[in-house]
């Protein structure tokens, strides 16, 4: 018999490097329905080297990635390490890590997420479940996103659950199947339009609000080919470096202009992305905070009530979530779902480390 109750850490570190994401939950499972309560939770800024190299390792060789891997991994270790013995938590059933995605190709068989080698466990003394995204890959999927049966077992009252964070991905019910997908980039090309004028991300999108849209950089944004692909479909850094950013840029509009414009431009492919614009739609991530973009995605959803839900569970969701398919794994119990990656079949991954 498995148990009804688990001690378990959460730790998501996302594209967006706002830091490194750490939550205590309490899970309770009794006859298939899952409740949660999050206690000590806290995030842990990246310093200035660290930020340039998480930001510049896609270009890294794969000796530099090495390397890489096993820096984060002490940094990450030492982290989780630092955070029990703050907060003298005892009786934990796993750390459950997502690492930090460095390389996301599916299409070529690829992800990388550092943090996530087996010394991990020594560092924090707990047994440790982390490295989710691989086996999806190895299995035809897209890796990605890895969210959605979270919100299928923690947030069923929504209609659909929206994550605004480095780039947005919505998950919701069809026929019976969960679907999820990234929609678009958000905060890592409103981040990138923030820093260049001295700000680590725009207040409230206050920037933003004092831009004009360029109505030209509006339909060409609109008119990209990852929008009109069908999913399961994922989007990487790759894709805002190679793609999203050289586009902006061959306008000479003023940065504000830009930053306006993506905010349209993430309104309306979230419209065009759901199904049925009526219900109730979960928002969570740091975009949630940006009351300028969530105005805009009103404008364009008039029928769609949208609920930002309390402080923990908004700034921790991806935290949690990952708990939760931790302990899933723990459990033996599927915690991938093929409708949402296309992986060849459901399944049940991470690696275990037991310390």
């Amino acid at each position: 018999m498995f148990k009804e109750t688990y001690q378990v850490i959460g730790v998501m570190s996302g594209t967006s490097l706002d830091g490194i994401d750490l939550a205590h939950i309490h899970f309770t499972v009794n006859e298939a329905k899952w409740r949660y309560t999050i206690h000590e939770s806290e995030t842990i800024p990246y310093d200035a080297d660290w930020l340039n190299k998480l930001r510049t390792a896609v270009d890294f060789s794969n000796e530099q990635l090495k390397k890489l891997n096993e820096e984060y991994t002490l940094l990450l270790g030492t982290v989780i390490h630092n955070f029990i013995q703050k907060h003298a938590i005892r009786n934990l059933d796993a750390v459950c890590s997502h690492g930090h995605t460095i390389l996301h190709q599916p299409q070529n068989g690829l992800t990388l997420q550092i943090g996530n080698l087996s010394n991990i466990a020594e560092i924090v003394g707990e047994t440790v479940v982390c490295d989710f995204r691989v086996q999806d890959v190895k299995l035809g999927g897209q890796g990605a996103p890895l969210v959605p049966i979270g919100d299928r077992i923690l947030f069923t009252e929504y209609d659909y659950c929206l994550n605004l964070g480095g780039f947005s991905n919505v998950s919701f019910e069809q026929v019976g199947k969960r679907i999820a997908f990234d929609i678009s980039p958000v905060n890592t090309v409103l981040n990138f339009y923030a820093n260049l004028l001295g700000f680590d991300y725009d207040d409230k999108g206050n920037i933003a609000r004092s831009g004009k849209v360029n109505t030209d950089l509006f339909d060409e944004l609109n008119s990209l080919n990852y929008y009109s692909k069908p999913h399961p479909k994922s989007l990487g850094f790759e894709f805002v470096k190679a793609v999203v950013l050289p586009l902006m840029e061959k306008y000479t509009i003023a940065t504000a202009d830009k930053m306006r414009t993506f905010i349209e431009h993430i309104a309306a492919q979230t419209s065009l992305a759901l199904p049925n614009q009526r219900g109730k739609m979960l928002i969570t991530g740091g975009g949630a905070y940006n009351d300028f973009l969530t105005e805009r995605m009103q404008h364009h959803l008039p029928q769609l009530q949208l609920i930002i839900p309390d402080l923990k569970t908004l700034e921790y969701k991806e935290a949690l979530i990952f708990g939760l398919l931790g302990v899933l794994r723990l459990r033996h119990e599927i915690n991938v779902l093929s409708s949402v990656t296309g992986a060849t079949q459901n399944h049940s991954s991470g690696v275990i480390f037991k310390h």
